[in-house]
C-alpha cells in the first residue's frame, strides 16, 4: 500500500500514532535490509544527539535529498529523535510518497506555519533546530513570529555536511558515471577545438554533448576562457573567438541521479609556445605529486602545501590564488576544502578535486583538474579525458 498522507488544518488534528516516526508495517513496499536512507537516518540522529538538539528542520535541497531521497525544489525535513516528517506541498505529493518512503509525508497549505504549529504541538517541541547557513534572517522572522510562543529556534551548522563527506558505494558509482558521461563528451567535442570558433558556442556543444550522454544538468556553468582571458579562474564562456597561439582553459562537469563530476583541461590552439609549455609542464607536476601524496591519513591542507611548494619554488606561488581542490558529491563544491587552512584528514571514501593552476594577468592561464577516490592505499583517478598541452592542432582534432 501506499504511504497515507493527511493534509492539516485546524478542524481535524490528525491521531498522533498514526503521523510520526516511521511508517507502519505495510504502509509501502518494504525496501530491502539496511537501506542506506535508515543507515544516513541513524548517523544524523547521532549528529543531533551530540549537538545536543532536539528537532532539526532540514531546506538544503542537497541536504534533504541525502538524507531523504526526495529530491524536488521545495520541502522540508523534520528529524526528530522519533521521527521522519517530510513536508510538501500538493505538487510533490506523489513524488514524495514514491522517493522518501522512510519519511511520514504530510501535504501542507500556505501559511506552512499552520501545519508546522500543528506538527509542533503534536510533537510537543519546545526547541527547533535549522540550517544557519541556509535560512535566511527573513524566514528566521517569520518564524519566529508566528511560532515564537510555542518553540525556540535554535541556529546549527550544517550536521550533514559531514556526513556528505564520506560516500557510499552507491554514490561513489554515481559519481563515476556522471564523470564519464563527461569524459565522453568532452573526446566528442576535441575536433570542434580549432581557431575561429567562440567560447559560448564550444560551451553549448559540450553541455549538449553531455545532455545526450544522461546528464541531467551541468554541475556548473562551463567555463571556457581563451587567450588572455585565461588568466580568470572562473571566466565563463563569451563570444571571443579562438585563435591561433590560445591557450584555452576548459572546466566542465555532468550531474548524474543528483552527484556531480568536475573536470578541468587546458589546450593550445596550434603548437604552444616554450613558455607555454613551461607553465604547463609545471602544473602538471603539481598535479602530480599531490596525487601521490593523497592517502588516508594526510590532511587537506598538507595536500595543498605539497602542490604549492612545486608552483612556489618556480617562481609562481602568487599566481596560484586557490586552494588545490574540493570535495564533490551533491554539490560540485563539498567539504574537504584542500587548501591551507582545513585541517580535515582525509578517509578512503571521500571525492576531491586536485587542480593546480598558474594565471598570467595578459598572458593566460593553466589549469589541469582531476576528479579522485581517496581509496585504502591512495586515490583513484575517476576522470580520464584525453589531456596534454598539444591535444589540438590549428585546424583542430586530436
Amino acid at each position: 500500500m501506499s504511504l497515507a498522507i493527511q493534509k492539516f488544518n485546524r478542524k481535524s488534528r490528525p491521531n498522533r500514532g498514526q503521523l510520526y516516526g516511521y511508517p507502519r508495517e505495510g504502509e509501502f513496499d518494504p525496501q530491502p535490509p539496511g537501506d542506506i536512507y535508515i543507515k544516513r537516518l541513524e548517523q544524523f540522529r547521532a549528529k543531533m544527539d551530540t549537538a545536543g538538539t532536539e528537532a532539526a528542520i532540514i531546506l538544503k535541497p542537497e541536504n534533504r535529498a541525502y538524507l531523504s531521497g526526495f529530491d524536488g525544489s521545495a520541502g522540508m525535513l523534520l528529524i526528530t529523535r522519533n521521527s521522519a516528517l517530510l513536508l510538501v506541498d500538493f505538487r510533490y505529493i506523489e513524488q514524495a510518497k514514491h522517493q522518501a518512503p522512510y519519511f511520514q509525508v504530510i501535504q501542507y497549505s500556505q501559511p506552512l506555519s499552520e501545519t508546522l504549529r500543528t506538527v509542533f504541538l503534536d510533537l510537543n517541541l519546545e526547541t527547533v533546530s535549522f540550517e544557519q547557513d541556509y535560512v535566511t534572517w527573513e524566514q528566521y522572522e517569520i518564524w519566529a513570529n508566528k511560532l515564537g510562543d510555542l518553540v525556540e529556534f535554535i541556529p546549527l551548522p550544517d550536521l550533514t555536511q559531514k556526513l556528505r563527506m564520506l560516500k557510499g558505494p552507491e554514490e561513489i558509482e554515481l559519481v563515476r558515471q556522471a564523470a564519464s558521461i563527461a569524459d565522453q563528451a568532452f573526446l566528442e567535442i576535441l575536433p570542434l577545438l580549432r581557431a575561429g570558433i567562440s567560447e559560448r558556442d564550444l560551451a553549448v556543444e559540450l553541455e549538449y554533448a553531455m545532455r545526450r550522454r544522461g546528464a541531467q544538468g551541468m554541475a556548473f556553468e562551463t567555463i571556457v576562457a581563451s587567450g588572455p582571458r585565461a588568466s580568470y579562474p572562473h571566466g565563463t564562456a563569451t563570444e571571443r573567438t579562438l585563435q591561433t597561439g590560445d591557450l584555452v582553459i576548459i572546466d566542465f562537469g555532468a550531474v548524474y541521479q543528483g552527484y556531480c563530476s568536475d573536470c578541468t583541461r587546458t589546450v593550445c590552439i596550434g603548437l604552444p609556445t616554450p613558455k607555454q609549455q613551461e607553465v604547463y609542464n609545471l602544473v602538471q607536476k603539481a598535479q602530480d605529486v599531490a596525487l601521490k601524496a593523497i592517502s588516508p591519513g594526510i590532511t587537506a591542507a598538507e595536500v595543498d602545501a605539497i602542490a604549492r611548494q612545486v608552483i612556489s619554488e618556480q617562481g609562481y606561488g602568487e599566481n596560484f590564488g586557490h586552494s588545490l581542490g574540493h570535495g564533490v558529491g551533491r554539490l560540485v563544491h563539498e567539504e574537504p576544502t584542500l587548501g591551507g587552512k582545513d585541517q580535515t584528514i582525509l578517509k578512503a571514501g571521500m571525492v576531491v578535486t586536485v587542480e593546480p593552476g598558474v594565471y598570467l594577468p595578459g598572458w593566460g592561464g593553466v589549469r589541469i583538474e582531476e576528479l579522485v577516490l581517496v581509496t585504502d592505499v591512495g586515490c583513484e583517478i575517476l576522470t580520464h579525458c584525453r589531456k596534454g598541452l598539444t591535444i589540438t592542432s590549428e585546424r583542430g582534432g586530436p
